[in-house]
């Protein structure tokens, strides 16, 4: 079974636009055999904090259905990010499609001070099982926290789904926290960086996996869209350049 991170430039604020780019990305990532295709933090929107209220959305957005069409056509786990629109204010959320169910949304529970005036903090854990995995997710500023790694082995996650978008001195850190996880808690960990410009710095890729032992698999580059792929079955990762 494969898992795929797509690295996506997202236009700020075309909505439309950004979804045309995504299903580019899974007929792609359906094409290599992926099983499931994550994308980065925001990525229906683009990173931008100071849109979010404007731009939420719910799960049964009619703009969103393309995305429970193609999991149902290419049976394939297909989460993209955007702002959800909270009971209490707009939420980080990853929206979740699998083949035959209803949508799922998670949101991201743990916010830096800078999202703060933005967004509130989302409650719910979320875990899908895929084949014989148990795949959590995790969005950017939480996945950099230990506890949040520690909650995902506890839900029984073999593979830990981070969603993020970050520069490139954000991308160092995140690399050795990631392969610390992996380490540790003998979980595969996969990032789903995006590329281009976001709110107020420049998003750099290097989307990434690493297998239960902390080893990197693979890598994308800095500033290009790509896909990574990642082989359950063989413990090896590819990537593919767009």
């Amino acid at each position: 079974m494969k898992i795929v991170a797509a690295q996506m430039r997202s236009a700020p604020g075309d909505v439309d636009g950004n979804i045309e780019r995504h299903v580019h990305f899974i007929d792609l990532a359906a094409s290599c055999g992926g099983a499931a295709v994550f994308f980065p933090e925001m990525s229906l929107t683009g990173y931008e904090p100071r849109m979010a209220e404007q731009l939420a959305m719910t799960a049964d957005d009619a703009r969103l259905g393309v995305f429970q069409s193609l999991s149902d056509q290419h049976q394939i786990l297909i989460a993209v990010g955007g702002p959800y629109r909270g009971s209490d204010g707009p939420e980080i959320g990853m929206f979740v499609f699998r083949c035959g169910q209803a949508p799922a949304v998670y949101t991201k529970q743990m916010l830096h001070a800078d999202e703060l005036p933005y967004f509130r903090a989302g409650t719910t854990p979320l875990s899908v099982t895929v084949g014989k995995e148990i795949l959590v997710p995790t969005i950017c500023f939480e996945s950099l926290q230990m506890d949040s790694a520690l909650r995902a082995k506890e839900a029984g996650a073999t593979v830990y789904i981070a969603s993020v978008a970050k520069n490139m001195a954000g991308m160092a850190r995140a690399h050795h926290h990631y392969a610390a996880v992996a380490r540790e808690l003998g979980m595969i960990v996969m990032v789903a960086n995006g590329v281009g410009h976001a709110d107020g710095f420049e998003m750099t890729g290097e989307s990434a996996a690493w297998d239960n032992s902390g080893a990197l698999r693979c890598s994308a580059g800095t500033g290009d869209e790509a896909l990574v792929v990642y082989d359950l079955a063989e413990q090896s990762g590819s990537t593919v350049a767009l």
